[in-house]
């Protein structure tokens, strides 16, 4: 694994669904070219999921965008990210009722070129892993977790860590806002 917490973190670029209510999503306005730079001076919370149309995957997406406030106030910004394409995103996001409000856009990679930027591509399925990153506002990966396929992750976690991190300072375990630092 060449990826490390520390290193410059890699960019991200394609076609992405915006958020936003799905109703008012059609192939004229939903899509968007992004890039890691379009978020310089942010904080950004990039994530991986294997498929569209999948079990596990809408139930976290879901989640993170039930928190996407608490992250806007953080001066974070999310995006997720699968090897489906731009097409499939709209569809989902379109199908899925738990989509339809996701207030952050979802990222298509159809050839695989960010997963394998980002070191989760699995070749044998030809999709990401739940690889899940925080970059910091010049473009530093502070963290960094992958999940295997079956298990979901927790978006109270994802956030916790954000503001350990946030606090520029060592947090012991099981830290959460309000609680001591170790200096």
């Amino acid at each position: 694994m060449g990826l490390l917490v520390g290193d410059k973190a890699p960019n991200f670029s394609g076609t992405a669904v915006v958020g936003g209510p799905a109703a008012n999503l059609t192939p004229a306005n939903a899509f968007t070219n992004i890039n890691l730079e379009n978020y310089k001076g942010k904080w950004v919370i990039f994530f991986f999921y294997p498929l569209d149309f999948t079990f596990v995957c809408p139930t976290e997406i879901a989640g993170i965008g039930e928190h996407y406030a608490e992250f806007q106030k953080l001066n974070t910004e999310v995006v997720g990210c699968s090897t489906d394409s731009h097409f499939s995103h709209l569809a989902w996001r379109t199908h899925e009722r738990d989509l339809h409000d996701l207030p952050f856009p979802l990222l298509a990679d159809f050839t695989g070129e960010n997963a394998k930027a980002y070191e989760v591509y699995k070749e044998s399925t030809g999709y990401a892993l739940r690889g899940l990153y925080i970059i910091d506002p010049d473009g530093v990966l502070q963290y960094s977790v992958i999940h295997p396929e079956d298990v979901g992750r927790s978006s109270e976690e994802i956030l916790r860590v954000l503001q350990a991190l946030q606090t520029g300072e060592k947090t012991p375990c099981g830290w959460k806002p309000g609680d001591k630092t170790l200096g």
